[in-house]
């Protein structure tokens, strides 16, 4: 298969792309700096690098950067600092999944693409009755109002949700939504859940980037996986974290 990831510099994007290529795939990645990426990623036949900023591509350079994929992953988000959370581009994974499912669909491919987002529990699916507490409520009301990213996040799923929908011809899709995550070095066990099982704000759980990206690659791998998923917003969590 060929799967293109954005974010691939990211600390998740990073373990993705060396989830799929353990898996034999053949994986682009488009990243503004090539040369902050891991030296074995450079001479990896497997490996396709386009150097770029993905909102600065023109709509036909990326209809023919997702042409030949069978499958799309964004791992984007907004680096902590001042800039990334308050510069622009403020709707930098919006924008992206927006861009890139129109890009998908302009190449009117045999077959649907899949496409998967890594999302967070702090956003809800609103295709389901996922009730939270009043307090998670106002807390969750405040971070949008304050934090830019967290729209971002919700918007690019509503538009995975309510734009491409459970019917589209031309585009499959999974949004992930990790809890807290940590750093480990390996994969563990870890559970999927259609919903939150426990409260994103006052009680969080964890997951390790390397679980994550072991899911999202395995989405991609793993028709039956793919099948029971797609469409939905599934939780991850590691199993340690709330036995």
């Amino acid at each position: 298969m060929t799967v293109l990831v954005v974010g691939a510099s990211g600390a998740t994007g990073r373990k993705l792309v060396e989830q799929l290529l353990l898996e034999t795939h053949h994986v682009k990645v488009i990243v503004r700096t090539p040369k902050k990426l891991p030296k074995p990623w450079h001479t990896n036949s497997n490996l396709e690098i386009i150097s770029a900023s993905v909102l600065d591509l023109s709509d036909t350079e990326m209809a023919k950067i997702v042409k030949d994929c069978d499958a799309v992953a964004s791992c984007l988000g907004h680096n902590l600092t001042w800039k990334g959370v308050y510069g622009k581009p403020r709707r930098l994974v919006t924008d992206a999944t927006r861009r890139l499912c129109h890009a998908i669909k302009s190449n009117h491919l045999q077959s649907p693409t899949k496409f998967v987002l890594m999302n967070t529990t702090g956003n809800r699916n609103r295709d389901l009755n996922e009730p939270i507490s009043l307090a998670q409520k106002c807390v969750i009301g405040l971070l949008r109002l304050l934090l830019p990213p967290h729209v971002d996040n919700e918007k690019a799923a509503d538009y995975l949700r309510t734009q491409i929908g459970q019917n589209d011809k031309s585009i499959e899709w999974v949004a992930v939504r990790p809890d807290g995550l940590i750093n480990e070095s390996e994969v563990s066990s870890y559970d999927i859940h259609v919903s939150p099982i426990r409260s994103a704000i006052f009680n969080a759980g964890k997951v390790s980037r390397i679980n994550v990206a072991h899911f999202m690659a395995s989405l991609i791998n793993d028709a039956h996986l793919w099948n029971k998923w797609k469409g939905q917003m599934p939780v991850i969590y590691s199993t340690s974290d709330h036995d």
